[in-house]
């Protein structure tokens, strides 16, 4: 096995992953008519990043080989492609959804802003515990429900903050405070779990290897088992917190640029009205 080869030629091709990709491309072209728009190449191209990840050579290395690769699959689906899905939907597709009564309660609930972020939160920390975490590596169907959960709490915890409906989302100052207190959370996660010992997650430690995958890893690529450890803690922490950083920064510039206008309106004067004659 050759680096180039596991990169093009090493997938895993579930039905339920292809099948479900084509039917949320399906649905949104319905809703969207069709329309090529750059909200559309967003959707899209989040939809592929979400199939590519789940079918190709990381699903293969992170279910079996590393546990670096699993942790750049879990922060993909949770901070790559909810973005992606949430920028890409049009306003209007979600107005029409909204004006059913039981949409609309539903989003008044998961959308509410403590309600996302303790979810999305619970949600990335409670699949990290070694028990949860073993179980999903051994039994394939906890595995998709894993993932399931993951895109659902992470499109929560990024709707208060991108929603396509601008009167669904937080103000600027809340949305700083809500992504700070992610981000740190986000960061300390990384740092326990770049530290743990690797017993803590077994299934690496002897892969099967059907692929004949192992031998690039550890003689081309130089991985040991404690080197992909850290490297899936730092994964989190540093790449995972530089979405959260991204994110931050435009909050900011927004909030910014908002103040700064409404300095410029408050002094500005009104012109005196003419002397009567």
């Amino acid at each position: 096995m050759t680096t180039s080869k596991l990169l093009t030629s090493v997938w895993e091709l579930y039905p339920s992953v292809l099948i479900g990709s084509a039917v949320l491309l399906l649905a949104y072209g319905l809703a969207v008519g069709w329309r090529f728009t750059r909200r559309a190449v967003y959707f899209v191209l989040g939809v592929l990043i979400m199939a590519w990840t789940l079918v190709g050579f990381l699903d293969v290395l992170g279910d079996d080989y590393l546990f670096s690769a699993h942790m750049a699959q879990h922060l993909i689906l949770i901070e790559i492609v909810p973005l992606l899905l949430l920028v890409g939907t049009p306003s209007d597709v979600v107005q029409r959804l909204l004006d059913i009564p039981l949409f609309s309660r539903l989003e008044r609930v998961l959308g509410n802003p403590w309600v996302a972020w303790t979810t999305g939160i619970f949600v990335l920390y409670v699949w990290h515990l070694p028990p949860l975490y073993n179980a999903a590596l051994a039994n394939e169907n906890i595995h998709v429900f894993q993932h399931l959960t993951f895109l659902a709490s992470a499109t929560m915890f990024w709707w208060p903050i991108l929603s396509p409906l601008q009167s669904r989302r937080v103000s600027l100052p809340v949305a700083f405070l809500y992504l700070m207190g992610a981000a740190i959370a986000n960061t300390f996660l990384g740092i326990i779990v770049a530290y743990v010992p690797p017993s803590v997650y077994p299934a690496y430690s002897h892969p099967a290897d059907p692929e004949g995958i192992l031998a690039l890893i550890r003689n081309q690529w130089r991985l040991t088992r404690e080197a992909d450890q850290v490297l899936g803690g730092m994964l989190m922490w540093v790449p995972g917190g530089l979405v959260f950083a991204g994110v931050i920064f435009n909050v900011l510039a927004k909030w910014y640029s908002e103040s700064d206008l409404k300095a410029e309106l408050s002094g500005q004067t009104i012109p005196p009205s003419a002397p009567k004659v």
